[in-house]
């Protein structure tokens, strides 16, 4: 599968290399960092799968660095795609929520045992996040002193209890006094609404994380209100494919700690959360702006009282021949960068008394004609316990003597959510 595997920095300077099949020149992360430079000028978005004449290049972008793996024959690249992003949620858990330049070097000993741990001859082998823990230590102030002051190694020599048998994703013997079992919902819209407020396409990407704390070895069994809605599922391998094809039901025993169940996407959904109305025009000299932000509280249904839109960010990128703003904002700040004639306006939880309102002008450089078509506004904002598809967790069943706590959380966030004016 891999030959090899380079994690490089946003300026193109490789960090990590390493090599199952033989060593591949570093020549190769060049001619993968020209693509990289031609895609930005071009404004576009680097392609995820590269062909050269003796080898296939896969990539992911995450954060501040790039991963690439090099391939000498071909392979399913969903296959190599998913095992990236293990590997960079991987290095999520053990590094911080961002991945940099500086973590890694960092972590520099830390990456590469983890690499040789998650992949044998180029093909994925320990990928599940809470055997990799039990193998190799996570770093923090405590295990540094300690490993000084003994000598020790943060790796052990034992396999971890289970992981050679057919559930090789939960060890045995697990003991908990309260057992208990979180689910969290978590929603993206990805939305284009045009000039005239008409939805051009929207579809919810989701996926449902879970920390289980659950004595033994529980078969759990897990029902929705909706599961027909649900498209281009991906699960867990804990999860039988089989009783979900024919029942859509979740029948799985869980890893312990923290995983991700299953992500998933809902398509036709027609009511959004909040609206955002922008009014932008220009003319000789300068041009006239007024947006104004607001929840759209009938689509909440019985949860309307209780639901809040925080977050809220809302973001302009103006031409280049705007020169200078006078904008006014009455929920909220903005700000403007003068490099890239970017507005970001704040506004944060949106106010159930009023609507924001952003509105004011913007000047042309002299000379300058008026910008050929209005920018599209991008907005971000997150809603606390709503569920923009609607779905929700029904019935949670566990085969053991004892009755779970279930606890259930969702959250609903903006992807690309992109308004034209």
């Amino acid at each position: 599968m891999l030959s090899s595997l380079f994690i490089l920095s946003d300026t193109g300077d490789i960090l990590i290399e390493k090599h199952w099949k033989g060593l591949i020149n570093r020549t190769i992360c060049e001619y993968f960092w020209d693509q990289v430079l031609a895609s930005k000028k071009s404004n576009g978005s680097i392609p995820p799968i590269i062909s050269t004449p003796k080898y296939y290049l896969i990539n992911i972008q995450r954060d501040k660095v790039y991963f690439l793996a090099v391939l000498q024959s071909e392979v399913q690249p969903l296959l190599v795609i998913d095992f990236l992003q293990r590997i960079y949620e991987t290095f999520v858990s053990y590094f911080g929520s961002t991945i940099t330049d500086g973590s890694i070097k960092d972590h520099f000993v830390h990456v590469y045992q983890l690499l040789d741990e998650m992949g044998d001859n180029g093909f994925p082998f320990t990928t599940e996040l809470n055997f990799l823990k039990e193998m190799i230590k996570p770093t923090g102030v405590l295990s540094s002193v300690i490993s000084g002051v003994t000598g020790s190694s943060n790796v052990t020599d034992a396999l971890p209890n289970g992981s050679l048998g057919a559930i090789n994703w939960r060890k045995t013997g697990i003991k908990y006094a309260s057992n208990e079992i979180f689910f969290d919902v978590i929603e993206e819209i990805d939305c284009i609404i045009d000039n005239n407020g008409h939805m051009v396409s929207c579809e919810v990407n989701g996926e449902i994380l879970v920390n289980c704390k659950l004595s033994g070895m529980p078969d759990l069994t897990l029902t929705f209100n909706n599961p027909r809605m649900l498209d281009d599922v991906s699960f867990h391998p804990c999860v039988r494919y089989s009783k979900w094809e024919n029942d859509r039901v979740l029948s799985f025993i869980p890893p312990d700690g923290q995983f991700k169940l299953f992500t998933y996407r809902v398509k036709g959904v027609t009511q959004l959360p909040l609206f955002v109305k922008p009014q932008i025009s220009f003319g000789e000299g300068g041009g006239r702006v007024n947006v104004s932000v607001g929840p759209k509280v009938t689509n909440f249904g019985p949860q309307q009282s209780k639901t809040v839109i925080e977050d809220v960010m809302v973001t302009i990128p103006f031409s280049k021949s705007v020169s200078t703003t006078n904008l006014t904002c009455n929920v909220g700040s903005y700000s403007m960068e003068e490099a890239t004639k970017v507005c970001k306006w704040n506004i944060g939880k949106i106010p159930k008394e009023r609507s924001p309102l952003l509105s004011g002008y913007v000047n042309l450089i002299p000379g300058q004609p008026a910008p050929e078509s209005n920018p599209s506004l991008l907005v971000q904002f997150k809603i606390t316990g709503f569920a923009i598809s609607g779905l929700s967790i029904d019935v949670l069943t566990c085969s053991e003597a004892y009755k779970p706590y279930k606890g259930v959380r969702a959250i609903t966030k903006a992807g690309k959510f992109q308004v034209r004016a």
